[in-house]
């Protein structure tokens, strides 16, 4: 099982301060990994990086929008000055507008694109030049359901996130001979605190969700570190371009039929 293992790697999580980034960086960590956090703000950075560090994990923390590409660089120059070098990035920092499309400005659907597709290009960019150089490295997209499937008041998230399906493609073609993997993984529906007020029973969409689900469920937080070690690891080194997606079966059916 050696080949899981993360001892001696540094981990970059974009936007890890809550939620399912949380959930993947600790699963890192626990796998060996020493944690680099950003946020593009101050206080609930500080406040993450104190939770690591109550569970006994290494971590750091930078202040920076991974959409500022002259920020990010100087910030990834800095990290790396300070850490040595990033084995591993995940691509995590992301947004979500909830706008009808003939309702949405075209300013907030170019805001979503910003952080959920050109940030992980730059991200990915500036990490993968020493990557390269050592001949080894592994970057971690955060996808969507909505890399594959469309629903109402998300386009321009469905497009970013579908966007992002094709980056960790053509990232992948560029970048695999040099030994760096670029993957990605989909989440499902999860447990988090922001889906918390639908998460009840008899809330239409918290009953849509378990019944459209295999597994009869939400995901939990937790359910996604094994992937996001999985692909942080040496075990995943000849697994490229592909988009792993934690969804409890969904993608896998067209839903039950009407008799059941």
């Amino acid at each position: 099982m050696n080949s899981f293992s993360l001892q001696g790697k540094t981990a970059l999580i974009t936007g890890a301060t809550h939620g399912l980034g949380m959930a993947m960086a600790v699963g890192l960590a626990q796998a060996g990994a020493e944690l680099i956090i950003t946020n593009n703000t101050k206080e609930p950075l500080d406040a993450a990086i104190e939770q690591y560090k109550d569970l006994g994990f290494k971590a750091s923390g930078y202040v920076f929008d991974v959409t500022d590409e002259v920020e990010a660089e100087k910030q990834v120059t800095l990290i790396e000055k300070n850490h040595g070098k990033i084995d591993i990035l995940v691509n995590n920092a992301g947004i979500i507008l909830r706008v009808l499309a003939l309702d949405m400005p075209v300013a907030d659907f170019r805001k979503v694109v910003d952080v959920d597709l050109i940030g992980p290009f730059i991200m990915s960019k500036l990490v993968a030049k020493n990557m390269i150089e050592r001949r080894s490295g592994k970057i971690i997209n955060i996808c969507s359901m909505m890399s594959e499937l469309g629903r109402d008041n998300v386009s321009a998230y469905a497009s970013a996130k579908g966007g992002l399906k094709m980056l960790t493609r053509s990232l992948a073609t560029e970048w695999a001979k040099y030994n760096v993997q670029v993957n990605a993984i989909g989440p499902g529906y999860f447990a988090t605190s922001q889906t918390a007020p639908i998460r009840v029973d008899g809330h239409p969409f918290n009953d849509f969700i378990i019944s459209r689900t295999p597994a009869g469920r939400w995901g939990e937080p937790e359910d996604l570190a094994g992937t996001a070690v999985f692909l942080a690891s040496e075990a995943s080194n000849f697994i490229n371009g592909q988009v792993i997606y934690v969804d409890g079966g969904i993608l896998a059916t067209i839903g039950k039929p009407s008799n059941e």
